[in-house]
């Protein structure tokens, strides 16, 4: 799930998962961060889900996808769209 918050020039992109599907650690990576695992890596709130944070650029469009333990690759399901590869985001 992706959770979005309107700032003056950016956009809040929160990406949410649930706290145990899947198992073990996962990061979002994509254009943004320069595809690079662990940089943004997904942390666990109170109400039984993880998520991370990311403060992107209004008017832009970026891809992304997640990556968990044992080199999983899978895509949002509520992104804006998918490529074919990745997930894509409009902000």
């Amino acid at each position: 799930m992706l959770e979005r918050k309107q700032l003056k020039d950016r956009s809040h992109v929160t990406f949410v998962l649930p706290a145990d599907t899947p198992p073990g650690p996962v990061s979002v990576v994509g254009d943004f961060n320069d595809w690079q695992p662990g940089t943004h890596t997904l942390e666990s709130r109170g109400d039984g889900t993880r998520a991370v944070s990311v403060a992107l650029p209004d008017r832009s469009v970026h891809s992304f996808r997640y990556l968990a333990a044992g080199d999983y690759w899978f895509d949002e399901d509520h992104a804006d769209g998918h490529d074919g590869t990745n997930s894509r985001l409009h902000t």
